[in-house]
């Protein structure tokens, strides 16, 4: 345990300043003041991953420190059953300009109401189910549910690929849960006009072969995100083309995709595979590799294998919102472009949501394998 802390607080120290209420709140150029209210332990999952999410919010606060940032930082271990009232009666919480937090979405209602109180900006990093967003200016949400991610992947699909013929294929999973995503492309596609058409997996090649366009190029949609089922639908492709060679195919994935790459990168380069998402790990990237480098420095460890890579997603959001606060003090609204930071992995531009309510982040990438085995990551 001594050990654990040890690297949890070998930036902290350098940051951590004592804050009192008679600070004033942030100015353009001024000291930003920052809490972040996390499950900072070495518990379970959570915490460990919060703890890593929390080592990058301390590299981004060392990077700004090198760009003339200054910046003052307290952390609170806000567990899933703390009660989070009590950590913001300390003198520390008002002072912020900037709360990070919480993992929980039990603990957004009471979170929402001080900072409304006080005038904080929150940044709610993961958190899907924050309804007070809806009314409440101070809140900033990064995640969205899943009705609203698809709402954006949808209009960007029809953007990214307007002059393609699309086709449906069944996969029979009836596991999955990607008839939100599937279904409202369907319902987007027909209030336009736009033909497609539906095959099985499991059909007879002929059959199979006919959904696809001659003239056109074709995008393949598959009503599942599962490993195996994209292993029977590639290996159908495959077969169809060694018939058909001049067909011209693409693919249009699910996050999960991500996780596969190992395993068939080959084939996504064929079929010039998108794969939408909210992040990128690109573990080919220059910059990613020397935030790797420097994370291991700091702290004698590798980050989690998981995506995306908690360190990196700290890093990310804690230099835009930083940045943003010392650029435009209380004015920052997180708008896309507004800080000039090309993200590492996840990119942050927020819109208002109605008139008088919080921020929703809107920005949304797809990674797109190219044929000749490169990778490119086409930001909206």
């Amino acid at each position: 345990m001594i050990s654990f802390l040890r690297h949890i607080l070998l930036f902290f120290v350098v940051f951590l300043v004592p804050m009192t209420n008679a600070q004033a709140k942030t100015v353009q150029g001024g000291k930003v003041h920052v809490g972040v209210m996390l499950p900072l332990h070495d518990d379970d999952g959570d915490g460990r991953r919060m703890v890593e999410y929390y080592r990058g919010v301390l590299m981004a606060c060392d990077s700004l420190r090198c760009l003339g940032v200054s910046v003052d930082v307290h952390a609170w271990n806000v567990p899933k059953d703390a009660d989070i009232s009590k950590t913001l009666k300390e003198n520390e919480a008002a002072a912020c300009d900037l709360i990070i937090g919480p993992l929980y979405s039990s603990q957004v209602p009471a979170l929402a109401a001080f900072a409304k109180k006080h005038d904080i900006k929150v940044l709610i990093p993961f958190s899907i189910n924050a309804p007070a967003v809806t009314d409440n200016s101070r809140l900033f949400q990064v995640y969205q549910s899943p009705e609203d991610f698809n709402e954006l992947v949808i209009a960007r699909f029809l953007e990214r690929f307007k002059g393609h013929h699309v086709i449906f294929v069944d996969c029979n999973d009836t596991t999955s849960r990607k008839g939100i995503f599937t279904f409202g492309l369907r319902r987007r596609l027909e209030a336009i006009g736009r033909e497609y058409s539906i095959t099985n997996v499991k059909s007879s090649e002929e059959y199979f072969t006919k959904a696809f366009s001659r003239t056109l190029p074709n995008v393949v949609v598959l009503n599942t995100g599962r490993s195996p089922e994209l292993n029977l639908a590639i290996a159908k492709l495959d077969n169809m083309k060694m018939n058909y060679p001049t067909l011209k195919i693409k693919m249009f994935g699910y996050t999960e995709w991500m996780m596969y790459t190992k395993y068939n990168l080959d084939n996504f380069y064929k079929y010039e595979v998108h794969i939408p998402g909210y992040f990128h790990y690109n573990p080919l990237s220059s910059r990613t590799a020397r935030f790797q480098q420097k994370y291991r420095w700091n702290f004698h460890a590798d980050m989690i294998q998981a995506l995306p890579r908690f360190a990196i997603t700290g890093f990310d959001q804690a230099f835009f919102f930083i940045r943003g606060l010392y650029l435009y003090g209380d004015k920052f609204t997180g708008a896309p472009g507004s800080v000039g930071y090309t993200p590492i992995q996840t990119p942050l531009g927020f819109e208002r949501v109605g008139n008088g309510g919080g921020y929703k982040n809107r920005s949304i990438l797809f990674v797109h394998y190219l044929p000749g085995h490169s990778v490119e990551t086409i930001h909206f």
